[in-house]
């Protein structure tokens, strides 16, 4: 029986995250085994070991069979640069299905470069939109599922964004969220960082990379002071996104409940969060992980493409407003957040669900 051939494409660490659901349900099951040929391909767009390399050790992901390795590039550099690997490479070898994850530079680049080559575009996490044209991963969700054949959600929300711009239903399916699958299958195996050396100590953890939070050099550094001050004794970790650590400068002098670390290998990042008093970020992926885990999170935006996490889970937005993150973060030492549930399907399972969707 001839196999059907997937490429795999991985460009950033929440790429490798989703990707790794889809090789545990491989690894875990012959009949998968004997119907899929998987090729993983890793743009390099996150080329930094932090932020990949060791994302592959402790995920048990293969090597890449490619590596364009082509990050730290402008935007537009970045997307012609992958289109320009990946077309080489289609011209000596084409899969069946092309499968991008995501909202990233290298889902945009590859999902054009293969649908210009005449091979299916599967986008898992399909449909998702905050609704902000400004963001750069808005314009590539919005591209690539203008291209798309097959469409993979993790919410009602997403299905029914695709089915209002007319992609017929049949083509889309609501299968749950595989970074929450990565998510179920390792929380036996985190891991305490080294930057926690009290013990039982409470803290807040905050992530800040995005451009609207942390580009304005005067406005991060505010924000950091008056996160400091509503924290009060608490300590608040930070675990430095690249484009953060650069823009924030060696010569800030950091209030003395911050503390900031380097970028965190996964199973570190995710002990961080499971025991934390609660989550401060500007991320979509990590609300999902936060609310699956049932702590408390604050997006530091005024709007979010995964409103499952504010509707359902543990999420509250209050973009710029001070004065509402300072009340939240007392609810929160009060022990007094709202009630959440786990969004349908974030059960473990949607890799097996898009393996089966695949094989149909």
């Amino acid at each position: 029986m001839t196999k059907i051939k997937l490429d795999i494409i991985a460009g950033t660490r929440p790429n490798f995250v989703k990707i790794a659901a889809l090789y545990s349900a491989l690894k875990n099951s012959i009949d998968l085994q004997k119907i899929f040929e998987l090729r993983l391909i890793h743009t390099g767009q996150h080329y930094d070991f932090r932020m990949s390399g060791v994302f592959f050790d402790q995920l048990g992901l293969p090597k890449p069979d490619f590596n364009f390795g082509l990050g730290g590039k402008s935007q537009a550099e970045q997307v012609g640069s992958i289109m320009l690997a990946y077309e080489q490479l289609l011209a000596s070898y084409k899969p069946d299905f092309c499968l991008v994850f995501g909202d990233v530079n290298s889902t945009l680049a590859c999902a054009i470069t293969a649908k210009k080559m005449h091979i299916q575009v599967a986008h898992i996490e399909a449909g998702i939109r905050s609704g902000d044209r400004e963001m750069p991963e808005e314009i590539n969700r919005l591209l690539v599922d203008s291209i798309s054949d097959i469409f993979f959600t993790t919410s009602e929300s997403a299905s029914h964004n695709l089915h209002s711009s007319g992609v017929k239903p049949s083509n889309v399916h609501f299968v749950g969220n595989t970074m929450i699958d990565t998510l179920l299958n390792n929380l036996d195996h985190l891991r305490q960082p080294d930057v926690i050396k009290e013990p039982n100590l409470k803290y807040f953890i905050a992530t800040l990379h995005r451009p609207s939070n942390v580009d304005n050099v005067s406005y991060l550094r505010e924000l950091l002071e008056k996160l400091s001050d509503a924290i009060s004794a608490c300590k608040l970790i930070i675990p430095l996104h690249p484009r953060t650590k650069n823009n924030l400068g060696s010569k800030y002098e950091i209030p003395n409940n911050i503390v900031l670390t380097d970028s965190l290998p996964y199973l570190e990042f995710l002990w961080l969060i499971k025991n934390s008093v609660g989550v401060i970020t500007d991320s979509g992926g990590i609300t999902e992980e936060a609310t699956v885990l049932s702590v408390p999170c604050i997006t530091l935006r005024a709007n979010t493409e995964r409103p499952e996490t504010v509707d359902l889970g543990t999420n509250i937005l209050v973009g710029r407003n001070f004065n509402l993150l300072k009340k939240c973060i007392l609810d929160i030492q009060n022990k007094n957040w709202k009630k959440s549930v786990i969004p349908p399907l974030w059960d473990g399972k949607a890799a097996e669900r898009i393996f089966e969707v695949l094989r149909k």
